[in-house]
């Protein structure tokens, strides 16, 4: 690694740049898209994987995508550590063959424990893949083109979302599960064999010590802690499944902060938060992040749960986010390379706060094209000028030997966020949708149609119906023999659960947005005054030679 002066980079994003950039990129969408595409399946994995006509569980399925999250918070944490030991062009390489192993393992497995076991090896390749990614646009681009490669880099992190439920499902309604595993052999090869003439060739650092002590606290803390709070939507708050991982996470995640300062060569190092502008930005991008992919989560599970559309047309609907997102971001990156980040971010926020609160009055037959859509759009606008410039932010003044480590800190914040966030979301939904009893029982019902059944009511859904519906009450012997007008019976019920459902969603956008709300006060101490050039000749990043 060069010691010598700074770089003089140029001012324009130069060809040899977007290659490197090019590189990164195809990395981020296998990674991103992946997540969110099989968020789609576990219905179809349910039933895949079941025996004797018994789906299996979908607590069991769910690991499918826990397994995954966990080995990225597992890997995340020697990222760096083994950037600077191997080199950041070997690792990403490396991360690349783990990633397209996993998946085509993954869509051979003849087993849902198979499965849940490729998805393992997918996420150690998928954890690295992110920080590494951001370490080598770091190096590349220097500090006065941060803003505008970040702005590429970002492209994939927000169309993940709007494109992995499209894509998915897509590929299972026209050809089958395993494509969308399948898909990510022919870009995996195409990114490693891009990585190895694209990226320079580096010497890496001569060997530091390896914090194993530090290693057995902070990468099965943070998996437990995530594990944990991944587990409370579905087993609630006081329960055992998510009290004991998550208490024992946090445990070891203390332990560790107090080791951290000790060793030379912490694997990851929280001395970085001395500098001002990574705190304010790391706190800033916390809170973004749990808000916004919080709130991301619910829009096309609204549109699939309440208003009956198909995950692909539910895809399709919250594609204006996207290119809302698009239209902004590469304009925000420009602006961050020339003007502090504080005059930005701000109104990024603006516009998804007003975005949020929006969402609050949402109900069960909204419309679509005269309201929910162009509030997704306006929100899709503010995300593409907040997310990448907050994370260029953090990452502009640090120097050549910090870029590495502070990358994988980056992440493992925005991953924590992100958890917390859709965590908190689901378990807020999740509570005011049982609030109300008509929703289960139109939800039941309607599985129960699906599945070709006449329709069963409980005792206890039949005393509600007989306090609330006395016209169903009425027509329920009926059923019994009639079992064709279901439909029709149940119609009022469907129309009051619909309702219920809208204000269920609605209801919950507030705590969205009010914790984008928050937001804005770290944003606020972000700096809105250029940055003083530093002599420092270690200061900017230096391409790895």
């Amino acid at each position: 690694m060069s010691q010598t002066a700074p770089m003089d980079y140029p001012e324009e994003i130069d060809g040899a740049v977007l290659k490197v950039a090019g590189v990164v990129v195809l990395g981020a969408i296998m990674s991103i898209l992946d997540i969110t595409v099989v968020n789609v399946a576990l219905p179809t994995f349910q039933n895949v994987f079941g025996s004797h006509g018994q789906p299996v569980a979908y607590s069991t399925v769910a690991w499918t995508v826990t397994a995954y999250t966990l080995a990225l918070a597992t890997v995340i944490p020697l990222t760096g550590w083994a950037a600077d030991r191997f080199g950041t062009k070997r690792l990403y390489m490396l991360a690349i063959v783990l990633f397209t192993l996993g998946s085509v393992l993954c869509a051979l497995a003849q087993s849902i424990g198979m499965l849940i076991g490729f998805r393992v090896l997918q996420g150690l390749g998928g954890g690295m893949l992110m920080p590494l990614g951001m370490t080598i646009m770091t190096h590349a681009a220097g500090p006065k083109r941060m803003g505008r490669l970040m702005a590429i880099l970002g492209v994939p992190m927000l169309l993940g979302p709007i494109l992995g439920p499209i894509i998915g499902g897509y590929l299972i309604e026209h050809a089958s599960w395993h494509w969308i595993f399948l898909i990510n052999l022919p870009i995996g090869v195409i990114a490693l064999i891009y990585a190895f003439f694209a990226l320079e060739n580096d010497k890496p650092t001569p060997s530091e010590s390896f914090d194993f002590l530090g290693m057995l606290m902070m990468s099965p803390g943070l998996a437990l802690f995530l594990y944990g709070v991944s587990s409370i939507p579905s087993d609630g708050l006081g329960s055992a499944k998510v009290l004991i991982p998550a208490a024992i996470g946090i445990v070891l995640i203390i332990a560790f902060i107090f080791h951290t300062f000790r060793p030379e060569h912490p694997l990851l190092d929280l001395r970085l938060f001395k500098n001002r502008l990574l705190s304010v930005s790391t706190v800033t991008m916390f809170l973004f992040v749990a808000a916004f992919f919080g709130g991301l989560l619910l829009v096309p599970t609204y549109f699939q749960q309440i208003r009956g559309e198909s995950t692909l047309d539910a895809g399709l609907l919250v594609a204006p986010q996207g290119i809302g997102a698009m239209l902004t971001m590469p304009i925000a990156g420009a602006l961050t390379d020339k003007f502090p980040v504080g005059r930005i971010v701000p109104f990024g926020l603006v516009l998804i706060i007003g975005g949020m609160f929006a969402m609050t009055q949402i109900d069960g037959s909204s419309s679509y094209w005269g309201y929910i859509i162009p509030v997704l759009f306006i929100m899709g606008l503010g995300m593409g000028a907040t997310m990448m410039p907050i994370m260029t932010s953090a990452l502009k003044t640090l120097k050549h030997h910090e870029v590495a480590r502070g990358s994988t800190l980056i992440n493992i914040i925005q991953q924590i966020g992100s958890s917390v966030g859709v965590a908190v979301m689901s378990t807020v939904l999740t509570n005011h949708l049982n609030s109300n009893k008509s929703v289960g029982i139109a939800q039941s019902l309607a599985e129960q149609q699906a599945a070709g059944k006449t329709p069963k009511l409980t005792q206890d859904q039949t005393a509600y119906i007989g306090s609330h519906f006395p016209s169903i009450a009425s027509q329920l012997g009926d059923l019994a023999t009639h079992p064709q007008n279901a439909a029709k019976v149940f119609a009022p019920l469907f129309k009051e659960a619909q309702s219920a459902g809208g204000h269920a969603f609605g209801n919950t956008f507030w705590v969205a947005a009010l914790l984008c709300l928050l937001t804005i006060i770290p944003a606020l101490l972000l700096p809105r005054k250029p940055l003083p050039e530093t002599a420092d000749e270690d200061a900017a990043p230096v391409m790895i030679h």
